[in-house]
């Protein structure tokens, strides 16, 4: 029987080039959904996300139920999960875009404006640049980030309290963490389904993953 992986749809993420990314990446059983039911029972779980901070966090608790399938199945039922650009910095405990704001809080830190240390280096960070694994011992899910360009689009960045939670680093003007791992949990800064075959890798690792 075919895995069912839940494309969470809160209205806030490229929901369709995801879609055709992971099953292009071996996909099978994709659920483009906002059901908790769906959720909850859901082999694995894929957050998207697309915009502001503020308005992604409030489209995902506007769906009722939601957020607490998606704590109940990740946190107590240990699916994997994946973040995707706002759907890993989602992650954090709060933004401090327009006024802080709460996050899930399932990794500890806070999502910032970059700030280049270098005045002519511009934001948005947007285009390919490189991803450097930062391998740490007893953390599966940082196995999952090889080496590679990736294709980044955002303002701001994830600031994880802990080191032990930074899977890998690029830079853009000082460094910027381009994905967050914590035992079933991976975010990435990156946008896998537009970084070709370096994205398409990565979605297939994931799918083959048990943490």
């Amino acid at each position: 029987m075919a895995e069912v992986l839940a494309l969470v749809d809160y209205g806030a993420g490229n929901l369709r080039s995801v879609a055709n990314a992971l099953k292009a990446a071996g996909a099978e059983g994709v659920a483009v959904t906002a059901d908790p039911d769906v959720v909850r029972a859901a082999d694995r779980i894929v957050l998207p996300g697309v915009g502001a901070f503020k308005a992604c966090i409030d489209a995902l608790e506007a769906v009722p139920g939601l957020v607490a399938a998606m704590r109940e199945r990740v946190l107590v039922g240990g699916a994997p999960f994946l973040g995707i650009c706002v759907g890993m910095q989602l992650l954090a405990d709060r933004g401090v875009e327009h006024g802080v704001t709460p996050g899930l809080g399932w990794i500890g830190g806070e999502v910032r404006l970059i700030e280049p240390t270098d005045p002519a280096i511009k934001v948005p960070h947007m285009g390919w640049n490189d991803v450097a694994p930062a391998h740490h011992a007893g953390v599966p899910a940082a196995g999952l980030i090889e080496p590679g360009e990736a294709y980044f689009l955002h303002s701001y960045h994830f600031v994880p309290e802990a080191g032990a939670d930074v899977a890998a680093m690029t830079d853009h003007g000082g460094g910027i963490v381009a994905a967050v791992a914590r035992e079933n949990i991976l975010g990435v800064q990156f946008h896998p389904e537009k970084s070709q075959s370096y994205g398409l890798e990565l979605l297939a690792r994931f799918l083959e993953w048990k943490p």
